[in-house]
């Protein structure tokens, strides 16, 4: 099940899509709904599919990213936050920020959490997931090693791509993921490559803070991240959800 967020008729909605349509739903998908009417898909404009209150990142948790930048391996996951300022939807423009030239591509499985997960196990947190959503944690990577730490370079308004849509009906822990710019393939690996896999990362982060419905955890990314200039269009696609696309301006 593919579930929306969506602009209609000068309100924001969500829905459930399919290949051609857009069911309408009476409230948000974390709570109980009743249908109300069709749209057609191409006829829908797509907004990012979560409001989160909290977007809860994790960095280094592909082995071949950590050797490229450098680090040891984790012996637990390390975490850091995304403000929900960040985020954008399918189609909306990546912005570079005044007195850059450029900032850097990060290709990321993010789960969209469904229910209240306070100190869950990883059994128990998949039940706590709505679905996944492809996301680009944008970076500059300038201000990331300037800073020492990560706040400011990961967390500029347009910095968190999400969508196109959340996937109920994907398996975390064993789909494909890569990126493109350009059409020009970047990054490419499996997410049974993760050193903790996702549902070890929501039980570990539930631990520390509550994740509420619609927040988000992004999963970490894999090797071969680079660059983005002015005019880039950015794609990230994972198996069994589908496509995010952003151009930088």
């Amino acid at each position: 099940m593919r579930v929306v967020r969506i602009f209609h008729e000068e309100d924001v909605r969500y829905g459930l899509a399919d290949e051609s349509s857009v069911t309408l739903i009476s409230d948000e998908p974390f709570a109980a709904w009743e249908p109300e009417g069709i749209v057609a898909l191409p006829h829908a404009q797509l907004l990012a599919p979560t409001v989160p209150t909290k977007i809860v990142c994790v960095g280094l948790n592909y082995k071949a990213h950590a050797r490229e930048m450098g680090y040891e391996l984790p012996v637990e996951p390390v975490i850091f936050l995304k403000p929900p300022t960040s985020v954008v939807g399918h189609g909306a423009e990546i912005r570079i920020p005044d007195g850059h030239d450029v900032v850097d591509y990060e290709a990321e499985l993010a789960l969209v959490i469904g229910r209240r997960a306070h100190k869950v196990t990883p059994e128990q947190a998949r039940t706590h997931v709505l679905g996944c959503t492809c996301a680009n944690d944008v970076t500059s990577r300038v201000l990331q090693q300037r800073d020492g730490q990560w706040t400011r370079a990961k967390g500029f308004d347009t910095f968190c791509p999400l969508g196109p849509w959340v996937e109920t009906d994907v398996d975390p822990r064993d789909t494909t993921l890569e990126s493109y710019v350009n059409g020009e393939l970047r990054q490419s690996t499996s997410t049974s490559d993760m050193i903790f896999d996702p549902y070890e990362l929501v039980s570990f982060v539930s631990g520390v803070m509550t994740l509420l419905p619609g927040d988000v955890v992004l999963t970490g990314t894999p090797a071969g991240i680079g660059p983005l200039h002015r005019g880039d269009v950015v794609e990230i696609r994972i198996g069994g959800i589908g496509s995010l696309i952003n151009r930088v301006v």
